[in-house]
């Protein structure tokens, strides 16, 4: 652990419940908390964490998983490739791509300035036959769009997926024979139609001859990535391989902020400076005002009424909105816009939203990855983008399980 002392919205997104949650609980003292000495904010002491299993990881003695290397060249064919968060993740794991597809232009040209030996086929998903690699490639992976299926029965099978980019997914799984598939999505999928869109794609790759894991959410927070941001993976094993997959153990350091735009830990220098979106001149004056950490609550009552209008008066937190950063935690989920209303994204120190380079930071990427595109382009391919962090982890959890096989399978 790398605090003596948790905040309130640390503690709050460990356990993926809201800080009214945990005021609750303080108050019927299921858990407790202490006053911060200076500011009196609500602050956790680590060992009052331990009743909750799922932070059991923070205070085991093993140290942090060592990286694992690949027994032979193991390869991807990856779908909806975005800007490479995913692909880069997996090659720094030890994984080679053989295959990489995308319909955006500019997330396309992206991945050929920056990896020109890669394989981008640019287009739509549909009109590739991936036969020919048929048995050729170890993983294929992809982070098709969360969208709903037509239920018939009870079980949904591939046929039934089809006209959905899932479809295209699986069928990319149908035609390649991989060893392992990998799925991920945004956290809602699991809720999506009742659970049922996740149970039917569940049934989906069983149909094709997959083992599916249990769905599993990870937290970007524990997997070297200094933002607050969560995805769904889905993880098909082969049903021929006697092989078990586990998915990354989480870190016990948290990382801020500051690790993302300073030198430090992540990164050996201070973020490069780099183009980014600016405030019109009426909504600098208002965010000016809200201190680091801080949101809409914290400006004096007729500059929240002014700037919230009809929000205002209809409850809810809304800590989305007029949000300043605070150094000393991880970033917000980023977004596609960097300073959208209801999602405001403000450095914590000057009055503008992050600049390209830091919202790529944000995400772990390298300095030297660069974005094609228009300036809105391309914080869209980053605010889409699977942390590197978190791809690389996953990347090598696929290693440890494919380094299990004696020899390659047929």
């Amino acid at each position: 652990m790398n605090k003596k002392l948790l905040s309130l919205s640390e503690v709050a997104d460990m356990l993926s419940v809201s800080k009214e949650t945990l005021r609750r609980w303080d108050t019927s003292g299921k858990l407790n908390s202490v006053r911060h000495p200076v500011n009196g904010y609500r602050m956790y002491k680590p060992n009052d964490l331990k009743i909750f299993e799922q932070l059991g990881f923070l205070f085991d003695s093993k140290p942090d998983v060592k990286k694992v290397k690949a027994k032979r060249k193991y390869r991807t064919i990856e779908l909806f490739a975005g800007a490479g968060g995913l692909a880069l993740g997996l090659e720094k794991a030890g994984l080679s791509c053989v295959l990489l597809n995308e319909i955006d232009k500019n997330a396309c040209q992206t991945l050929r300035v920056n990896r020109p030996k890669w394989n981008v086929v640019e287009g739509d998903v549909s009109k590739i036959d991936f036969t020919p690699y048929a048995g050729e490639v170890d993983v294929v992976t992809g982070g098709f769009p969360c969208q709903a299926f037509s239920y018939a029965g009870k079980k949904l099978g591939f046929e039934d997926a089809r006209g959905t980019l899932f479809y295209e997914f699986a069928r990319a799984i149908k035609e390649t024979n991989p060893l392992i598939a990998v799925g991920e999505n945004v956290r809602g999928l699991l809720t999506h139609e009742n659970g049922k869109t996740v149970a039917g794609m569940t049934s989906i790759l069983e149909e094709l001859g997959y083992r599916v894991i249990p769905p599993q959410v990870l937290k970007a927070i524990f997997y070297n990535v200094p933002q607050k941001r969560e995805r769904l993976f889905i993880v098909g094993i082969r049903k021929d391989l006697n092989i078990n997959f586990e998915f990354p153990s989480p870190n016990k350091k948290i990382l801020t902020l500051k690790d993302a735009l300073k030198k430090g830990v992540l990164y050996d220098i201070d973020v490069p400076t780099s183009s980014g979106q600016k405030y019109p001149k009426d909504k600098a004056i208002v965010m000016d005002m809200v201190p680091p950490g801080g949101y809409w609550r914290d400006l004096p009552l007729p500059v929240q009424k002014s700037y919230m209008k009809n929000s205002f008066f209809l409850g809810g937190g809304k800590t989305g909105m007029a949000r300043r950063m605070s150094w000393d935690e991880p970033s917000l989920t980023l977004t596609c816009a960097p300073a959208q209303k209801q999602t405001e994204r403000c450095h914590p120190e000057e009055t503008r939203p992050f600049t390209v380079r830091e919202y790529a930071r944000i995400q772990t990427f390298p300095d030297d990855w660069a974005f094609a595109g228009s300036l809105s382009s391309q914080y869209k391919q980053i605010g889409n983008a699977v942390p590197v962090n978190l791809a690389e982890a996953i990347g090598q959890a696929i290693v440890s399980a494919l380094n299990q096989l004696t020899k390659k399978p047929t």
